[in-house]
Parts: C-alpha cells; sequence; structure tokens
C-alpha cells in the first residue's frame, strides 16, 4: 500500500510539474521574444499594440525566457530542485516554514504548497512574497549594481495579486497554509511574521532585491534548510549573493542547478 500511495505522489507531483511549467500541451506555449529585456522594451514602444512579440517555445529552452501561457518561467531542472530541497528538510525534520520572493504568475511557490499536500504536511506554511506590480525602479545611489535596469518597465513581469491567488485555486491548493506579503521586499520582509524557514527560494532578478531577501530572511533559515538563487546568473543578484556571504562569512558550497540558478544547504 505505501509504494502505491509513493507512486500516486508521484504521478500527482509529475503532472503539477508538466502543467506548471505548461509542457502538458506540447507546441501551444511561446516565449515572450526577443530575449533581450532592453531590446524588447524598445519595440514594445515602437511596434503596435497588437502586436505579439513570441515564438514557439521548445522543451529544451523551457527556463530561458518568458512564456505566454505556462505558469512558471522556470526550467524542469528547477522544479526538481524545489522539490528535492523541501523533501529533503521534511525527511529530516529541519524546522521551518518555505518562501519565494519574487513568484511572477506563481508557478514554483504553488509546486511547494503541491509538495506540502502531497506529503501530508499541515503545519508548514508557504509564504509568496512579490510587490504583484513588477520590480522596483533601481535605487544607483545605494545600489550602484543596479544602475541603468530596465526590468521595472517591463509590464509582463507585473501579475496581480488577484491573478497569482486565482492560480493558485486552479490547483485547490489556496488555503489557510498560503500567506502573501503584498509589497516590495525593503518594506514587507524586515516586518514579516515569519519566525522560521526550512527553504528560501529568491527570485529578484536586481541586486536590491536579492540583498533584501538575504539580509531580512537568511538569519532565519534554519541550519540544514536550504538558500536558493533562481536568478545567479544575472551578475547583479550574482554580486548581492557573494558580498552577502563575504560579509557574513558564509563558507558553504554553492551548487549550480541549470545554467542560471544555483542553491547551498546552510550548515550553521
Amino acid at each position: 500500500m505505501s509504494n502505491d500511495k509513493s507512486a500516486a505522489k508521484d504521478l500527482y507531483l509529475e503532472l503539477m510539474k508538466t502543467t506548471l511549467l505548461g509542457s502538458i500541451y506540447p507546441g501551444l506555449d511561446s516565449f515572450v521574444w526577443p530575449p533581450s529585456v532592453p531590446l524588447r522594451w524598445i519595440l514594445r514602444k515602437i511596434l503596435p499594440a497588437n502586436v505579439k512579440l513570441s515564438r514557439t517555445i521548445s522543451p529544451e529552452e523551457r527556463g530561458t525566457s518568458w512564456p505566454s501561457h505556462a505558469y512558471t518561467m522556470v526550467s524542469p531542472e528547477r522544479l526538481d530542485n524545489i522539490r528535492f530541497c523541501v523533501e529533503d528538510v521534511l525527511e529530516r525534520g529541519v524546522p521551518g516554514d518555505l518562501i519565494e520572493t519574487g513568484v511572477w504568475r506563481g508557478g514554483s511557490v504553488i509546486f511547494m504548497r503541491a509538495l506540502l499536500k502531497a506529503n501530508g504536511v499541515t503545519d508548514r506554511t508557504v509564504w509568496v512574497a512579490d510587490s504583484f506590480a513588477g520590480l522596483p525602479k533601481p535605487d544607483p545611489g545605494k545600489y550602484p549594481a543596479d544602475s541603468g535596469d530596465v526590468h521595472y518597465l517591463i509590464s509582463d513581469l507585473a501579475v496581480s495579486l488577484e491573478q497569482v491567488q486565482s492560480h493558485f485555486r486552479v490547483f485547490n491548493l489556496l488555503d489557510d497554509q498560503v500567506r502573501f506579503l503584498k509589497g516590495w521586499f525593503k518594506d514587507t520582509l524586515p516586518t514579516a511574521p515569519i519566525k522560521k524557514l526550512a527553504v528560501a527560494r529568491l527570485d529578484g532578478d536586481i541586486y536590491e532585491s536579492t540583498m533584501d531577501g538575504l539580509t531580512h530572511l537568511y538569519p532565519k533559515l534554519s541550519a540544514g534548510g536550504y538558500l536558493i538563487i533562481d536568478d545567479y546568473s544575472a551578475i547583479p543578484a550574482k554580486n548581492a549573493v557573494h558580498d552577502y556571504r563575504d560579509a557574513n562569512g558564509i563558507k558553504d558550497a554553492i551548487k549550480q542547478i541549470d545554467h542560471a540558478s544555483a542553491y547551498w544547504q546552510k550548515t550553521a
């Protein structure tokens, strides 16, 4: 019977994964194109509003740009990493909740909630932190690494709280184990009523947002828990990671997930 339950859990989570990725309907999804953020912003300004900037997405390209239909822009490997981290802390009894900072349409954090559901966990909360209005305008005076960043101009990155909540409802996963933190990270994270975290996934794209997540959440991450950086390949985010690690003497090995993302396990 336990083998049957394990197989059913695996089937459910694999179905969740392919649905969140949009790969359950081959050929339907497309990329927001072109992949260059500045070029896309320029084209949005000069082309008619009814012109669709997209092209068909192949399975190999998932996780390299912004899909038109999928609930998440991450790769299959990044969802597999979330599953590994969450199920590992559950198995070892590492205390704390789960959080993602920067959720877009909610796919990755919906998967976190599905993992708790599939494993029968009722005493942990999934925190959903986002402005639900896109990225903040750069503050180059305080964060020079963000100078010239144009993510805040990209309307595709602004997904409302109501939309994300509706996506949780699609999967019957919007309940009292899901809590939302709406606003800029610098305003919401310092006072968030989070006691401990077992898994923290940061997807802030820029230096400021990444540093806010590290500064206010890493001290709450339990020993044995995991810190995931979705956009480790982005220079501003990567610089924030290493500046924080250097300032706090963190030596835990960083492991690559795919071309873009990385994570490490907190040892102390």
